[in-house]
């Protein structure tokens, strides 16, 4: 039983999501460890953050089909 085509796209789009989510996740981190200093420039990241963390969720609902119960 293999995955519909649009399935497999969302969870390619997922995996690239994730992984950005990552990324800003560990940038973040390194940031805050240096003390940076800009503080608008890093709450702008702490957005982008939570932006695809939004992005994530609402996808990972796409892939779950509605049953009517």
């Amino acid at each position: 039983m293999s995955d519909s085509p649009e399935k497999q796209e969302i969870d390619t789009r997922l995996a690239t999501l994730r992984a950005a989510h990552r990324a800003l996740d560990e940038r973040i981190t390194q940031l805050e460890r240096e003390g940076f200093a800009d503080r608008l420039a890093l709450q702008r990241l702490k957005k982008q953050k939570l932006a695809l963390k939004d992005r994530i969720a609402y996808l990972d609902n796409a892939r779950i089909p509605d049953i009517i119960a």
